[in-house]
């Protein structure tokens, strides 16, 4: 671990969102930190609870303890989108041209019979390229499952009109496709069975997600009844993570990087009751970063939540100014990451590089399968 996990950048808190030096989201994480299982039960992971305006700052738990720091009248926010094997291996046919491999990794929904998707490799795909997923898996079962390139984007982005639209492809995409595990676990294992059951929350119900909401992945039945037992209330959102949520942050201003669409829907039912447990003074808990996404994005200036039904792209670094989140418990996340950049601006960039430098030494898990924290916003 260089530099005691956290470099000598130093910084000036800024008012209001600015642009600022990624390298200032930097540190060093130790391989053996990277979680490659999820605890189980999946309520025994670590929490690390951080409060930036109070005492102690910093304090070591477990996830079954979360009703302890919540009160009646609380609402948790979780996104129920569900994982979909987004992954698909094929093989590129062109006019006058062999046969390549090609894997693609769907992360938006454009329509019945479209997927934007991140293509490997990018530069050798051309618009008009036909590609037929399935090989080396089960696709004779339904056929052929074809696309057209019909779109080239940046960063190996392509655009897929597949032969199959609406049911018909998303029953040969749970056929032939494979958990899109994030790329630090692909990297030292390859997906197998249980992962389609340990990559997906127990609330899982809208199709859709590349990537799951991994703060839901921590909660159990048993869970929800402490917290039901405790009058703390539970809705839901949906916003269908993107393969864009891997993506590092290759700019060196965050002003200069670009953040990937994803569809989020907040209904008019759930926006009414959150705004009713604000009137009441009940704190909003988003589960996940996901879900704080989608419930700033639908929030107006003065915190009232509307009901969403759009893509986002909202991107969130310090100076930003929460409008109706109050709590949030999230994993542990990428060095240079745009949701490193979030959660220092909920809780300060101090705080989370010392949080960070906290978590290191004492030996949590990070990442998708890892242990979570619950952060406290600043008042500053």
């Amino acid at each position: 671990m260089a530099r005691s996990a956290f470099g000598g950048a130093g910084f000036a808190f800024l008012e209001v969102q600015a642009r600022m030096r990624v390298d200032l989201f930097d540190f060093d994480l130790p391989e053996e930190s990277i979680a490659l299982r999820p605890a189980s039960p999946r309520d025994s992971a670590r929490l690390l609870v951080v409060r930036p305006d109070g005492e102690p700052v910093l304090s070591d738990h477990r996830v079954s303890e979360l009703p302890g720091f919540l009160k009646s009248g609380d609402a948790l926010v979780f996104n129920d989108t569900k994982v979909i094997p987004a992954q698909l291996e094929g093989i590129r046919h062109r006019e006058g041209a062999g046969g390549q491999q090609v894997s693609a990794t769907l992360h938006m929904r454009a329509a019945p019979d479209i997927w934007k998707a991140f293509a490997r490799p990018g530069k050798r795909i051309k618009i008009g390229d036909r590609i037929e997923f399935g090989h080396g898996g089960n696709a004779c079962l339904l056929g052929s499952l074809a696309a057209t390139v019909e779109e080239k984007g940046e960063g190996g982005e392509v655009t897929l009109r597949f032969d199959l639209s609406g049911p018909a492809l998303d029953e040969a995409i749970m056929a032939v496709g494979h958990i899109p595990l994030p790329p630090y676990i692909a990297a030292k294992r390859p997906e197998d069975d249980q992962d389609r059951k340990d990559y997906q929350t127990i609330y899982a119900r809208e199709e859709g997600a590349v990537a799951a909401p991994t703060a839901g992945l921590h909660f159990t039945p048993e869970l929800f009844a402490a917290l039901d037992a405790a009058g703390i209330e539970r809705h839901f959102v949906t916003l269908h993570v993107g393969a864009g949520t891997f993506l590092p942050v290759k700019a060196d201003d965050t002003e200069d990087h670009k953040m990937h669409q994803e569809i989020g829907y907040v209904s008019a039912e759930t926006a009414a009751r959150l705004n009713a447990v604000k009137r009441r003074g009940g704190r909003i808990v988003s589960v996940g970063t996901t879900s704080l996404r989608l419930i700033e994005s639908a929030a107006a200036e003065d915190g009232t939540i509307k009901p969403w039904s759009d893509a986002t792209g909202i991107f969130i670094t310090p100076g930003y100014r929460f409008k109706a989140v109050d709590m949030l418990m999230t994993n542990f996340h990428l060095p240079r990451s745009t949701l490193f950049m979030l959660v220092s601006a909920f809780s300060g960039l101090e705080t989370m590089r010392s949080a960070y430098a906290h978590a290191i030494e004492a030996g949590y898990r990070f990442y998708s399968y890892g242990d979570s924290s619950l952060l406290f916003r600043t008042n500053k």
